[in-house]
């Protein structure tokens, strides 16, 4: 799996969950660039993220991401995929 591949998934999940077909998340997308995403919603995206990809973050992780490029990363080591950004 691609960097690319990932965050076009991730792009869906964020639409899905904020209801908004115009988001494109990138690896630098924060909270504060989605008016939405607050500590509500990104437990929506955590949960919708380990459904897309099947797998569950630790506590650790989710506690500590804080823009989409780190959620695409642990996807990446998962995937025991590596990609320079």
């Amino acid at each position: 799996m691609t960097h690319e591949e990932i965050m076009e998934r991730l792009t869906e999940v964020f639409r899905d969950i904020f209801d908004d077909d115009s988001i494109c998340v990138n690896e630098n997308t924060v909270p504060e660039d989605i008016e939405e995403w607050d500590e509500l919603s990104h437990i929506d995206i955590i949960t919708a993220v380990e459904d897309e990809f099947s797998m569950r973050f630790r506590t650790r992780e989710v506690s500590g991401v804080k823009n989409a490029g780190e959620i695409s990363e642990i996807i990446m080591e998962r995937a025991g995929t590596r990609s320079e950004i």
